[in-house]
Parts: C-alpha cells; structure tokens; sequence
C-alpha cells in the first residue's frame, strides 16, 4: 500500500501549489468552495468555485482552475496555468458601451499587479449579455450580464516556486470588482475564505 501512495502522490510543486490556493484571503462576501478539476488538459489540476454574496443576493459567480504539466507546456510558457471564469450582473445600459469588454480585461490585469502576481502569455475574452422577456413573461425586466474567460502563466518567484494564493486573490478581486463592490480601503486585510459556512 505504501509504494501505490508514493505513485499516486501529487509533485510537490503541485502540492504546493494546492495548499496556496486553499490558503488564499477573500472578501467576506465570497464563498469559495473546491470542486471537482478537468482531467484532460493537464496531468495535475485543482478547481475552486466562487460566489459573491451581498445581502443575500448572489450577484456575481465564478471558478478557477490551476493546471500543472511537470514536463512544460509550450503555449503556456511555463508548467502552471490559470484558468478563470467570472460571470456578473450589471445595468442593462453598460452592455452598449463599446468600453466595457476593455473595462473587464483592464479589471483582471490591474487585481494580478496589485497582488504582485506575475504572468505570462495572458489571454481572454470579455462577453456582454442582455436578456429580454416576451410573451407570458413580458412583464420582467430585462437582465444584463458580463463574463470574462481568462487564463494566465503564473511566474515562480526568486525560490523558483510559483505563488498560486496571489493568483487566487486577484481572481477573487475580479468577481468583487465585477459585482461591483468597493475597493477595499487601504491598510484592510481580506479575512480567510468561508468554506463550509454557507446556509449555516
């Protein structure tokens, strides 16, 4: 049993890379839970869904995936890769600016600088949803939504290991900035993340 746990067990630098993720600070108005990773894209994943909270309305939701290939990935330039979705309600009128998939993308590139998270070969898509009612359900307001798709190569630091837990933040700083929650005032400290606090 012994040799089979050695075999299965992850890569240090991946199981590394798992603790930071599940030690990374959110706002109190996210939960962040684990969820099950894809299994073909890289040998080593880890996954963890969000959502924002704010008097008791969801209004924004996300995930993001850390992939691992030890042996590299040439498109990624590195053997790390994040994977990040964000979806988030906003005001009907903001969909017809033509600023706002610049606004989205400039969102994720300022949260990874402002928690020092280094990358390399970003990149991502900005869409802008409206839905409109007819018929038996003409009497509902139209819903507008903004998702971002991203993805990153986070850079090792000095110690040549990569920091997951400050790709994870600035991932978090999104959705909040995405739901349109303030900046956090400078000089406050994000508290660690409410797993397994929902519906209590």
């Amino acid at each position: 049993m012994g040799a089979r746990k050695q075999v299965d067990a992850p890569p240090a630098e991946f199981a590394e890379a798992l603790t930071q993720l599940r030690e990374a600070r959110f706002r109190p108005e996210v939960f962040v839970e684990e969820m099950p990773a894809p299994q073909r894209i890289a040998p080593h994943a880890a996954a963890v869904s969000a959502d924002v909270t704010v008097d008791g309305d969801d209004v924004a939701t996300g995930r993001l995936v850390v992939l691992y290939d030890p042996a590299g990935n040439d498109a990624w330039q590195s053997t790390f890769r994040c994977v990040a979705y964000v979806r988030a309600a906003v005001e009907p009128e903001m969909v017809t600016d033509a600023l706002l998939g610049g606004v989205g993308w400039t969102w994720l590139m300022e949260a990874l600088a402002d928690r020092g998270a280094e990358y390399l070969a970003p990149s991502g898509t900005v869409t802008r949803v409206v839905s409109e009612s007819f018929g038996g359900m003409a009497d509902d307001d139209a819903t507008a939504e903004i998702e971002i798709r991203a993805s990153w190569s986070p850079v090792p630091g000095p110690d040549g290991m990569v920091d997951v837990s400050h790709h994870a933040e600035a991932w978090g700083e999104v959705l909040c900035t995405a739901a349109g929650l303030p900046p956090v005032p400078p000089g406050v400290v994000a508290m660690p993340t409410r797993r397994g606090q929902r519906g209590r």
